[in-house]
């Protein structure tokens, strides 16, 4: 059984963070097995699933604080077991982009959650159009997506639904 633990960590961002993390984990005797690192306002977040040996992960667990510390990092860490995915999810992927409006994730969360679709991984971003300055906001998501659910259907609700929302949306299958 694979060892994991789960690490999040946020505070304002400088140079040296990623450095600093990664060596602790190495200098244990740990992998960085998959991770999302990223600048958010004026802060630094990262979220990172790392595995290793039992005892490998412990010491990792004792040595995180005090560079935690050292950053001034809030810490948060977690064990936790491997993804468990049923063989009867297909992986889909969904882009939206559309102005700025409040309440666009709130909506799509909604729209998947109430067909029983699970949404693995969500990213957004918001940034001003190249030529008019006008605030926009992007949506990428990996959807997992129940085998019995019809997906023609499912996706044809959903782009009538942005449709509607006046969102621009692509909704495919994962390729590869």
């Amino acid at each position: 059984m694979e060892n994991l633990l789960v690490i999040t960590a946020l505070g304002e961002d400088r140079p040296g963070i990623i450095d600093a993390l990664a060596r602790a984990v190495a200098d244990s005797g740990c992998s960085i097995a998959d991770s999302r690192m990223t600048v958010l306002g004026g802060e630094f977040a990262i979220i990172e699933l790392v595995s290793g040996r039992w005892n490998a992960l412990a010491k990792l667990e004792s040595q995180l604080p005090a560079v935690a510390r050292d950053l001034q990092l809030h810490l948060h860490m977690k064990r936790t077991t491997a993804t468990r995915q049923p063989g009867n999810l297909l992986p889909y992927l969904v882009d939206v982009v559309a102005m700025d409006q409040p309440g666009i994730i709130h909506k799509l969360a909604h729209f998947f959650s109430q067909r029983g679709i699970n949404i693995r991984d969500l990213a957004t971003n918001r940034y001003n159009a190249a030529h008019t300055g006008t605030p926009m906001y992007s949506v990428h998501m990996t959807l997992d997506i129940p085998a019995a659910t019809h997906v023609a259907t499912t996706r044809e609700e959903f782009l009538d639904f942005c449709d509607q929302l006046n969102l621009d949306a692509v909704f495919e299958p994962v390729k590869g």
